[in-house]
């Protein structure tokens, strides 16, 4: 079974060579001097379309990039339900095409986390319209050759069921022996001004500086702050935190203010990793 792009032509180029393409070019604009991506255990990206938020995704990506583990890992990709369609916790059991090619689905390891909790379903309707992971496989694919995946949606971002999640994709990780790779999809504040906006991501994302998950979903609901994949990010900060980091660094932050020059009402965007 494969799952065909759904927002390929609007998010991002629908053309094999243009989409290499700009990817590479963001990646190659990604600059981490001063940034340190050593010991990095998992990861926040962005998913607007890449006009808006590509070049702060590359920043996530070219950070994965320098991970010496890359071969043998799993990536499993977390976003939020945008749609409604589907059932709280989605897991997808398909391939997943882009124009770069196919991301294959670790299906064993899929099945292992579904099976985990009842709660978890196999079910595609919830993956058909979204776009929230999709957008992110095309810079993992200039990343990695031939990735082995599995793709997560959240319609429930509650804190437990945030919890509930982690736990399965632990634990089916260590029963299989999988070297895994969370890579959480999520924008900040949306419709606001930029001034606006940081004010009330920053303190959420200086929460995630010391992996406080908690706190950070306390100030999330405190501050209005309306990031879409809360609870994607809280899913890779504890999974980061039980496997030993110590920390969550900001490698950048932007609005859509910064790609067409309205500042009034803007999407932000971020790039964060939780390392040892």
């Amino acid at each position: 079974m494969e799952r065909e792009p759904a927002v390929a032509g609007a998010f991002y180029p629908d053309d094999s060579i243009r989409l290499s393409k700009l990817v590479d070019e963001y990646l190659k604009e990604a600059k981490l001097e001063g940034l340190d991506p050593d010991g990095a255990v998992s990861y926040v990206a962005p998913h607007a379309g890449y006009i808006y938020s590509g070049r702060t995704a590359a920043y996530t990506f070219k950070a994965l990039s320098k991970r010496r583990d890359l071969g043998n890992a799993t990536f499993v990709l977390i976003g939020p339900n945008h749609t409604g369609d589907g059932t709280a916790l989605s897991i997808s059991g398909a391939d997943w095409m882009t124009p770069l090619g196919k991301a294959s689905n670790d299906i064993e390891l899929t099945k292992r986390i579904a099976g985990m909790s009842k709660f978890i379903s196999i079910e595609e309707r919830a993956h058909a319209r979204e776009h929230s992971i999709e957008v992110e496989l095309p810079f993992l694919q200039r990343v990695v050759k031939n990735p082995r995946c599995c793709f997560i949606c959240m319609g429930d971002q509650g804190y437990e069921a945030a919890k509930m999640l982690c736990k399965a994709i632990t634990d089916a990780a260590v029963e299989l022996k999988r070297n895994i790779v969370i890579i959480a999809s999520s924008d900040f504040n949306h419709y606001e001004s930029a001034e606006v906006a940081k004010g009330k991501d920053m303190p959420a994302i200086g929460a995630l500086r010391s992996l406080d998950t908690e706190k950070f979903n306390e100030l999330i609901d405190r501050l209005g702050d309306t990031a879409c994949g809360h609870g994607p990010i809280t899913v890779a900060a504890m999974y980061a935190k039980a496997n030993r980091a110590r920390i969550g660094k900001l490698m950048k932050y932007a609005t859509s203010g910064d790609a067409n020059g309205d500042y009034d009402s803007v999407v932000a965007y971020a790039s964060i990793i939780f390392a040892r």
